[in-house]
């Protein structure tokens, strides 16, 4: 397993939280989602040999978010 830490824009409230948790959760290889909204940060534990940092980053950005970069 590997770790992906990302700083997303535009999340506002808990719904953003749980659309950013689902948009990443539903791609396969990744196992858990975090997201720290105060901090704007998204914490994903996934396997590398399965899933691409871009295919998140796209998933994110897909869904209306912002990447901002790594945290």
């Amino acid at each position: 397993m590997a770790v992906l830490n990302l700083k997303v824009g535009g999340m506002s409230c808990g719904g953003c939280v749980n659309s950013v948790k689902r948009l990443l959760s539903a791609l396969d290889g990744v196992q858990t989602v975090e997201v720290d909204l105060a901090q704007g940060r998204v914490t994903v534990d996934y396997d590398p040999a399965r899933v691409a940092t871009e295919a998140m980053r796209r998933a994110i950005e897909d869904g209306g978010y912002q990447v901002l970069g790594e945290a």
